[in-house]
């Protein structure tokens, strides 16, 4: 009781591993969300103050709907025995109806297949940021094999550490992902100091205005590359179990601001720099706003702080598969307990399995572009069972009818949105996501309702005193319109 106890509260160290483990994937979408927008508006030459204000204010206004309110403020209350993720969640409300195992299903699925595609996506968008840099004399990482090669170098080893655990995983990562909020924040900060009047992005009405504004050439199309500033949000819920919902909630602010500032900063300088052409045809406003002398430290940040990334989901794929197998969903597996710490654990089959599905990724893809088509699809499907679960247990806790109503409406049309935006991607690579989903969903699916069959049969053998039928048998044996005996049985 004292470790847990001890685990619940805030302390440094907790906070510290928070910092490690759960925000790896939100901490690292300024790398590309800025970028991805402006690239599907025809580049920095054709952007104007509308859509990079709009933009913005859908960027801090989304991450503040989706990542602030549904998942810190709601979500996390809503945690079985200290774990959370969509089937803790299942379990705190099954009992209210029996059709909540389909979006449980489903969304579980979405997830795990979401775990298999972020570490090859991360990982080979951060080694391609050295590709064809020179140090010196050299070109390290001259061509797109290297990169693959070096990707699946990093991913296995990757891999390979998570026996020793989230808690000695967190107290390495947790450091460093300090500094790279903090460098995050004051990079932001110091390009945001030369247009404060950026500052307008806050209000909500540019938001709404954006989508239907013609500044934007892809209307509603471009919430598909705002949504990738709020990825990271369903790991922070499944990761609660490893680091305790008090290190979260007490966390988040200063990494909320962080990416805030870093966000305003990048908009300041693409206003500022609109005549901006990139010599070799790339061109990435994260780096762009760091100045010269610390390019390549940013760039090396970057690359160490997008590996980290994948350590979120990895971590919540064991929760899920652990909580999956409790429900019967999934078959029971070998758990490791790596510390002595409440709800770290380690799953060597699964871990296994995702670093197989992981690499096949990246050699399937190749780039990085190409893994984007199938990033975020599946995220946007368990966001929208968890809204669904989250109406239920909100019903469970007593809240007002009206006030549930609001809720599932107001997120389902958000995610709704997103989705419609996600799908556009399906030929493009989404398919594989699906695919990946597919295959869980359906293990998931064969297995519970077996194990219904299964429990069905079994209550129906039930053991009962002969004697009590002493006169029906007898009556049996003396009824003629039945043969004593058979053959062929």
């Amino acid at each position: 009781m004292n470790k847990i106890t001890k685990k619940q509260k805030m302390s440094f160290a907790g906070l510290l591993i928070a910092i490690g483990i759960v925000y790896g994937d939100i901490g690292t979408s300024p790398l590309y969300v800025m970028k991805s927008i402006v690239t599907e508006n025809g580049g920095i030459a054709n952007v104007n103050r509308e859509l990079i204000v709009g933009s913005i204010s859908l960027i801090l206004w989304t991450v503040t709907l989706l990542t602030t309110v549904k998942y810190v403020m709601i979500a996390m209350k809503a945690t079985n025995h200290g774990e959370g993720g969509i089937f803790s969640l299942y379990a705190l409300v099954r009992n209210r109806a029996k059709w909540l195992v389909i979006p449980a299903l489903i969304g579980g699925a979405a997830l795990l297949a979401d775990g298999t595609l972020t570490p090859a996506v991360t990982v080979t968008t951060s080694i391609e940021g050295l590709k064809n840099m020179r140090f010196g004399d050299v070109i390290p990482v001259p061509s797109q094999e290297v990169v693959i090669m070096i990707t699946v170098i990093i991913l296995v080893i990757l891999f390979s550490i998570q026996r020793m655990g989230t808690s000695v995983i967190g107290k390495t990562f947790g450091p460093i992902m300090l500094i790279w909020f903090t460098f995050l924040g004051v990079v932001g900060i110091a390009n945001l100091s030369h247009d404060w009047s950026l500052l307008e992005a806050i209000n909500p009405i540019h938001a709404i205005r954006i989508l239907f504004s013609p500044a934007n050439k892809v209307g509603i199309l471009i919430l598909g590359s705002v949504f990738l500033a709020t990825t990271g949000a369903e790991a922070l819920y499944s990761d609660v179990g490893h680091v305790g919902k008090a290190n979260i909630i007490g966390s988040w602010p200063y990494i909320f601001v962080c990416l805030s500032l870093n966000y305003l900063g990048q908009g300041a300088w693409i206003l500022h720099n609109v005549s901006y052409h990139a010599g070799n045809g790339d061109f990435n406003p994260f780096f762009e706003v760091v100045p010269n002398n610390l390019r390549l430290f940013a760039i090396a940040l970057a690359t160490i702080a997008a590996i980290i990334a994948s350590q979120a989901l990895i971590t919540g794929s064991f929760t899920l598969v652990a909580e999956a197998s409790s429900l019967k969903f999934l078959p029971r597996m070998n758990i490791i307990y790596p510390s002595t710490e409440k709800g770290q654990i380690y799953i060597p089959s699964i871990n296994k399995m995702i670093c197989v599905v992981t690499v096949a990724v990246v050699f399937l893809f190749r780039t990085s572009h190409h893994m984007e088509a199938a990033y975020g699809l599946a995220i946007t499907v368990t966001m929208l069972m968890t809204t669904i679960l989250l109406f239920e247990y909100l019903g469970k806790k007593g809240k007002p009818l009206y006030l549930r109503v609001i809720f599932l409406i107001a997120f389902a049309f958000i995610e709704g949105m997103f989705l419609i935006s996600s799908l556009t991607k399906f030929l493009h690579g989404g398919y594989v996501t699906v695919l990946i989903a597919g295959f869980i969903l359906a293990i998931m699916y064969v297995w519970f309702y077996g194990n219904k069959i299964r429990d069905k049969r079994e209550s129906r053998n039930a053991y009962v005193r002969l004697d009590e039928y002493i006169d029906m048998l007898t009556n049996l044996s003396h009824d003629e319109d039945y043969p004593t005996y058979a053959t062929n049985l």
